[in-house]
């Protein structure tokens, strides 16, 4: 049996460890020892873009995706939105884009190197909060859900306030989708606080109606 090699690693400013490994064709990202993705099964995110990119109402789409991971969701959303979407991915580790456009960059299908896609290394809670109405569709696939924050500062996203700015990012009929493992009854609490149009999609990554559910959560939308 193949042992996992450690291909790059790192420590951030909060130090916080970040590693990347391989173990024949399976590669995955550990955040302090644990796994935060891998591309064993990339279906969830997957799902996430497949679920936001049918709330589309345009042809020509301006898109942003927090957290760039493996690349499934871009090339997911590249495939979903059309040749005329125009993809910006807000990543907060610059080694994790270099990764993409490296060793990685096979999996997904070399998702970076499509000239509708830009990259900008830093917080996409910055991009949000600096872009009012520049997009039709947000994809937050930045945790595992609002109950499972990786990277702390990420909770203000889903804050009122965090809330309010992600609707306020969005063109009017656009639509912002945020992942999550399991219902977030607190992030609920904040959604039906805001007044805003939002849904829950549930999705079962196993076999039909087989447990465990997660969610996509859906905030605004086309009119109608």
């Amino acid at each position: 049996m193949e042992i996992w090699t450690e291909l790059d690693s790192l420590v951030t400013a909060n130090g916080d460890q970040i590693a990347l490994r391989r173990r024949g064709d399976l590669f995955d990202i550990r955040f302090n020892g644990w796994e935060l993705m891998s591309n064993q099964d990339p279906r969830s995110e997957i799902v996430l873009a497949e679920t936001v990119c049918r709330h589309l109402d345009t042809a020509a789409p301006r898109i942003l995706i927090g957290g760039l991971g493996l690349g499934y969701t871009l090339r997911a959303t590249l495939d979903a939105a059309g040749p005329q979407a125009r993809i910006l991915v807000s990543e907060l580790l610059p080694e994790i884009v270099a990764w993409n456009r490296g060793v990685l960059a096979p999996l997904a299908g070399h998702p970076l190197a499509d000239p509708c896609v830009e990259v900008r290394t830093g917080s996409v809670a910055e991009i949000i909060a600096a872009e009012p109405g520049g997009f039709d569709a947000i994809l937050l696939d930045t945790d595992n859900g609002p109950d499972y924050v990786v990277h702390a500062p990420n909770h203000w996203l889903y804050s009122g306030e965090g809330i309010a700015r992600i609707a306020g990012a969005l063109a009017p009929g656009g639509v912002a989708g945020l992942w999550s493992a399991t219902q977030s009854e607190a992030f609920e609490a904040n959604l039906i606080a805001s007044g805003l149009p939002w849904r829950r999609e549930r999705v079962s990554l196993g076999e039909p109606g087989q447990e465990p559910f997660h969610m996509v959560y859906l905030i605004g939308g086309p009119a109608g």
